[in-house]
């Protein structure tokens, strides 16, 4: 089986293995465990973690739930910029999920938006065992100053980041062509931009499986 997840893949069968793989590990129980506001706050390090990180709205809890199966795992807030704080998920013992405070909603101020984002470039540099950010970005619509920074930062930070898009059910065929393309483009751009972006639904589960495949070989062995 490819380590480096379904971009390697070269046959059927090795995309098939990894999509099990990523079955299997979201049968698993997930739990959350641990939430910080500050950066002294912050759990030990363990084993691998995978952080989601994104614009407020764009549907991150929505995507954990849709990936582990919990229609609640993750609390689904319908006012952008709810989530103030980093939440941590036990995937299993394999691998912690880890949900980042979203970014670039209109009404929060100057001085909580740079709050926001030094948590996150704290915490981005300071995990040793971060294997990589989902970079969620909204399939409707264009790629906003917010995400493009958001880039920066991780790029500046050196993390590893991977695009996926959310709420593609949403969006027309023409549109999510475009939308996919471009967003391979930026991630070329960038020295920690995976190449392989996912067009996700939490809704109706398109993407949902081949992003479990690629979170399961950043996981620690079973």
């Amino acid at each position: 089986m490819p380590a480096g997840g379904l971009s390697e893949a070269r046959t059927e069968e090795q995309r098939a293995a990894l999509i099990e793989a990523g079955r299997l590990l979201f049968a698993r129980p997930c739990e959350f465990f641990y939430a910080s506001q500050r950066i002294d706050q912050l759990p030990p390090v363990t084993g691998p973690e995978l952080a989601f990180c994104g614009r407020s709205n764009v549907g991150k809890s929505s995507l954990v739930n849709a990936l582990t199966g919990r229609k609640a795992l993750a609390r689904v807030s319908h006012t952008p910029g709810r989530t103030k704080q980093l939440n941590f998920f036990d995937l299993g013992g394999r691998l912690t999920l880890v949900d980042m405070p979203g970014y670039g909603y209109a009404q929060a101020s100057k001085s909580v938006k740079a709050d926001w984002q030094g948590l996150m470039f704290d915490f981005l540099r300071g995990r040793p065992t971060l294997r990589r950010v989902l970079l969620l970005l909204d399939a409707r619509i264009e790629t906003k100053a917010g995400d493009l920074a958001a880039m920066e930062l991780l790029n500046d930070a050196a993390v590893a980041f991977q695009i996926v898009l959310t709420k593609a059910d949403d969006a027309k065929p023409y549109w999510l062509r475009k939308r996919q393309e471009e967003a391979e483009a930026l991630a070329r751009k960038h020295t920690a931009g995976h190449p392989l972006v996912i067009a996700t639904s939490s809704e109706t589960g398109l993407g949902i499986p081949e992003l479990r495949a690629e979170i399961a070989a950043l996981a620690a062995p079973g």
